[in-house]
């Protein structure tokens, strides 16, 4: 039976219904990715049957995401496996520190703009600037802490420095990058978890399990926001802002519900007696740069 807890957990999500795959990819980057990347689909239905998500639905999910190009499937015996593709690995990589990593970064005081005022250059770079980091606060002007590496893409664009005082730096940022989105799903990752970090605090155990699907969860929601979040320094957010009250709850709960959570693994995370690869050592170290 699911303690009371990660039933409050699911209870509040399920407001917002998760799409399966993108549940499959967070319990891939979270839990399998550190044990070698490869998984029974045993295991992830029995994962996602705690998450009272249905095996027809996952096997769809795994389907699509295969057809996608994230997962190739190999048989061995009568059991499927599922491992990550190179995309996925590429993809994974790239967002791991995103996700894991230290927050925030440094901030220098100043910005650096960039001015593309030919129309078939800003086609070219605009994608480019803003996967880097650049928010746009007006059509041809992008802008960044000075920190931030500028694109190849954008390598021929007029690049000027910029300075101000703090009131000035918040409503250029303010303009550059609506942070309402990510605040509001960080908000939302607050709430639901506020049930367990109470649990915790009391020092009250939890079952393997469950320990596995609060860990799964806490994660899927931090990265649905911070994939979203320009991470910004800290003198460029709001006041309060709840994605560094986020952060520091994922870094107080991780490392509570990593132990039982991969005991789960180690017990029922490969099909007939068989164990997945021991965890990377770096496993135990996110969050807590």
């Amino acid at each position: 039976m699911t303690i009371q807890p990660v039933r409050a957990i699911l209870d509040h999500l399920r407001r917002e219904p998760s799409r399966t795959w993108s549940i499959v990819i967070t319990i891939y980057g979270d839990a399998i990715v550190p044990r070698g990347g490869a998984v029974w689909l045993g295991t992830l239905e029995a994962i996602l049957a705690a998450m009272e998500i249905g095996g027809g639905v996952v096997r769809t999910a795994m389907s699509r995401l295969a057809a996608d190009g994230w997962l190739e499937r190999r048989r061995q015996g009568r059991n499927s496996f599922y491992h990550l593709s190179a995309k996925g690995q590429a993809t994974f990589a790239g967002a791991e520190a995103r996700i894991y990593g230290g927050y925030p970064p440094h901030w220098g005081g100043r910005f650096r703009l960039v001015l593309l005022p030919d129309p078939a250059m800003r086609q070219a770079a605009r994608e480019a600037l803003l996967a880097a980091g650049f928010g746009a606060p007006l059509p041809g002007l992008f802008v960044a802490h000075d920190d931030t590496a500028l694109p190849a893409e954008a390598a021929d664009a007029l690049c000027l420095a910029a300075g101000g005082d703090g009131a000035a730096h918040r409503r250029l940022a303010a303009l550059a990058w609506p942070l309402e989105p990510a605040g509001r799903r960080y908000q939302r990752l607050l709430d639901a978890f506020a049930p367990l970090r109470a649990w915790l605090r009391a020092g009250r155990a939890m079952p393997d399990r469950d320990a596995l699907v609060a860990r799964i969860l806490l994660v899927h929601e931090f990265r649905r926001a911070a994939l979203r979040d320009p991470l910004l320094p800290v003198p460029l957010l709001p006041p309060d802002w709840a994605g560094l009250r986020a952060r520091a709850l994922c870094a107080e709960l991780y490392p509570l519900l990593l132990p039982a959570s991969e005991r789960w693994l180690d017990a029922s995370g490969a099909p007939d007696g068989d164990r997945l690869p021991p965890p990377s050592i770096r496993l135990g170290a996110r969050f807590q740069s």
